[in-house]
């Protein structure tokens, strides 16, 4: 069985709407990803420029945006971030 521990959201006794967990859920992988398997840097950059700049730039947005107490007008950007996401998923393996 996996764990996966989702450090950027509150005491688990408090009850999460599903959505708000789904974007903490997936971007703990993405952060996982790139800190503990290196997922950015296990490749040869040339190659794999764009890959590696959107695993960059989501990571980076999501330290800033993690810690932010959660507001509905940031629903958008969030959707929009895990579409992009999304559409690099497969590729996230070292």
């Amino acid at each position: 069985m996996r764990i996966l521990k989702i450090h950027s959201l509150p005491n688990a006794k408090n009850w999460i709407d599903r959505d708000h967990l789904m974007l903490h859920a997936c971007f703990q992988i993405l952060q996982d990803s790139v800190e503990k398997e290196n997922v950015d840097t296990h490749c040869d950059y040339e190659t794999h420029t764009s890959f590696v700049d959107e695993v960059r730039f989501l990571y980076n947005w999501w330290l800033e945006r993690k810690d932010k107490d959660y507001d509905f007008d940031d629903m958008s950007t969030d959707s929009k971030m895990l579409d992009r996401l999304m559409k690099i998923r497969t590729q996230l393996w070292t």
